[in-house]
Parts: structure tokens; C-alpha cells; sequence
């Protein structure tokens, strides 16, 4: 773990800093958003979307493993329940370079369940112990597990330190902990986010109760304060839809977070900084808007936020060239951005 400041708890765990992540978004968190969230943040922790275990074994490697070198740290997670085909997976993303792999024991949807996968294995804590052991046998890099804090009918703070506990003795170290539980009948994977309420209590609960852990929290962080104040007592705080819908958030990561003294590009460095990775993309055959999709929330809250979502979300799709459009976008919102500065100085 970092320890440039001083709330920031004392461990001495291999691997990368988990002070801040990004969490695995279904997709989400492709490579190109990652690609995206690595030019304004040099430091967080960013995650891949969940793969299967099936996916990795038995479907095209580079598209499921595959990344850009600059995403780095980078985890891979996993979804999965077979101990012999997470082990099988985790030597593999050894392999491929990947800082750490991670269990998902969260997902709540239907889909997953029938495959054994997700927050439905939240009821059965011996066999993600034997995966996780199965996993560190076959990798070094940190194996780490993503997690409710329970699941109806098995929602109770000794169940949640049960499963934990017999996790932890089968080598997990790190456990990133969303601060809600996960109802696996009758709420869809988006109501699953927002109506079971938000515990964190349960979570700083579960770091007194087993302080040599790491303990990343999730659920619900969208305030940086909020995040600074939960980093008093825990390891590392875990975002997700607030990094992606507005991911000018992680421009004071490294800074407020890491002690990192450089100074964050601004918005129109970003966008400047995404034009070569966008014409890379489509000399290799790639559409525009599988890239600029991720990129919406750039400008959130300031002027020109609608007119920049709007001609990358809409007009893209009704030109013969994108990438002139973009450049005019980018030319577009320097003149926005230049007379914002100017009226707020009161220079018409």
C-alpha cells in the first residue's frame, strides 16, 4: 500500500496500490475506456469488465486478455466457480501480465447465477476458498475477491466474517467489500445498485474485526471527501459509475490520493491525447464510437457539456468522416472552454 499520507493504513502486500480503484464495469470498462481513465489518472487501480472462466479457456485470448501496455496497473477479474478453471485462467493472466486477479463474488444477475457465478456464491464460502487456493497455487501475482456484504438469506454480519474468514485461509489477502447486499430474486443487476441501501458501517465493522485484511470499500462513493474520510480507517475506496459518467473525477486522484506532485492534463489535453488512439483504432478496422462512447462525461458541468455528448453520441453516426468531426469538436470546445474563462473574468 502507499504510505506518502499518513491516514493511509500500514501494510506491506505485494502488487499494486488498491488506495483507489476503478471498478469492473460490464461493458464499461473495455480497453478503450481504460485507455481513456489512464490519461487523466497515472495511478489508480483500473479493472478490467468481468471475463469468464469459460470465455478466457475456451474463446479468443486476445480479445479477453488482450490491453494496451499504457493501462497498466491493471487487474483482471474473473467470473467463475470451477477451482481448476480459475487456476487455469489465473496462470494465464499471469501470463499475459495482468497486476492481480480478483474473484468476482458480486455480480447479482440471473445469467450468472445459473453458471454459479457472482454474489450467489456468497452461500457457498468453501468452494471460493478452494478457487482462490486453486489460484494461488498456479499464480503469483495477488489473487483478490470482490464481494456484498451478504445476500438475502445469508445476510448476517457472522455470515458475512464467515465467508471472510474462511476465504482468508485460503490465501486472500485483499477483499473489496460493496457495502450492499445483493437481493438475487426479483431486482434486476441495476436495482441491485441502488435499492438495497448502502451499509458501510458493516465495512469499517469488518476491518476492526480483521485488521491484518485489506479492505477496500465500493457502493455508492461519487465525493472525494467522502472517499478521503473512508480512507481514515480503510485500505483503499473502489468507483465505479462515478468514474465512468464523469471521469474528470479521477484528475485529483493522483495528487489527493498518492502524494503525486504532477499536474493532471486538462480536459482538451485529454481529448487532444485520445485523437492518435482513435485513428489507430480505425485504421485497424474499428468504429469511432466504440472509443468515444466512454468519453461523454468529459466535460460534465461545464459549458458545452450537452453540445460535446451530443455531436459524439448523435451527429457521429450521420458523417462520412468522424474524425474531422472530432477535430472540429475538439477546436469546438477550446473556444467554449476559452470564453467560459473569459466571462468569469469579465472580459466579454
Amino acid at each position: 500500500m502507499h504510505t506518502d499520507s499518513p491516514s493511509t493504513p500500514i501494510l506491506s502486500r505485494p502488487g499494486p496500490s488498491r488506495r483507489f480503484c476503478v471498478a469492473p464495469m460490464m461493458d464499461w470498462s473495455d480497453r478503450h475506456y481504460r485507455y481513456f481513465a489512464r490519461l487523466i489518472s497515472r495511478r489508480a487501480l483500473l479493472y478490467t469488465e468481468m471475463v469468464t472462466t469459460g470465455a478466457v479457456i475456451h474463446g479468443e485470448r486476445s480479445r479477453f486478455l488482450g490491453y494496451n501496455a499504457e493501462e497498466q496497473p491493471l487487474a483482471l477479474q474473473l467470473g467463475g466457480s470451477n477451482p481448476a478453471e480459475l487456476a487455469t485462467c489465473a496462470a494465464l493472466a499471469e501470463e499475459a501480465g495482468f497486476a492481480e486477479v480478483n474473484l468476482n463474488v458480486g455480480c447479482p444477475s440471473d445469467r450468472v447465477q445459473n453458471n454459479m457465478i457472482g454474489a450467489c456464491l456468497m452461500a457457498h464460502p468453501k468452494l471460493v476458498a478452494e478457487g482462490v487456493r486453486a489460484m494461488h497455487q498456479t499464480c503469483s501475482v495477488p489473487v483478490t475477491v470482490k464481494h456484498r456484504i451478504g445476500i438475502n438469506g445469508h445476510d448476517s454480519y457472522a455470515q458475512l466474517c464467515d465467508f471472510v474468514g474462511q476465504v482468508q485461509e485460503a490465501g486472500c489477502e485483499t477483499f473489496i467489500v460493496h457495502a450492499r447486499i445483493a437481493i438475487l430474486e426479483g431486482l434486476s443487476p441495476k436495482e441491485n445498485r441502488d435499492i438495497p441501501p448502502l451499509r458501510y458501517e458493516v465495512v469499517q465493522q469488518l476491518k476492526r474485526d480483521f485488521p491484518q485484511l485489506e479492505i477496500i470499500i465500493n457502493g455508492g462513493l461519487t465525493n472525494l471527501d467522502v472517499m478521503t474520510e473512508q480512507l481514515k480507517t480503510l485500505d483503499g475506496v473502489m468507483v465505479g459509475r462515478e468514474a465512468y459518467h464523469n471521469p474528470y473525477l479521477l484528475a485529483e486522484v493522483d495528487q489527493r490520493f498518492y502524494g503525486d506532485t504532477h499536474t493532471a492534463p486538462d480536459r482538451l489535453e485529454v481529448m487532444a491525447a485520445m485523437r492518435p488512439y482513435i485513428a489507430r483504432h480505425m485504421a485497424n478496422g474499428g468504429v469511432m464510437n466504440h472509443v468515444t462512447r466512454h468519453m461523454l462525461g468529459l466535460f460534465q458541468g461545464l459549458p458545452g457539456a450537452r453540445h460535446f455528448r451530443r455531436q459524439l453520441s448523435s451527429a457521429i453516426h450521420q458523417t462520412s468522416d468522424p474524425l474531422a468531426l472530432y477535430d472540429q469538436l475538439l477546436t469546438d470546445m477550446s473556444e467554449r472552454q476559452q470564453a467560459g474563462l473569459l466571462r468569469a473574468a469579465g472580459i466579454r
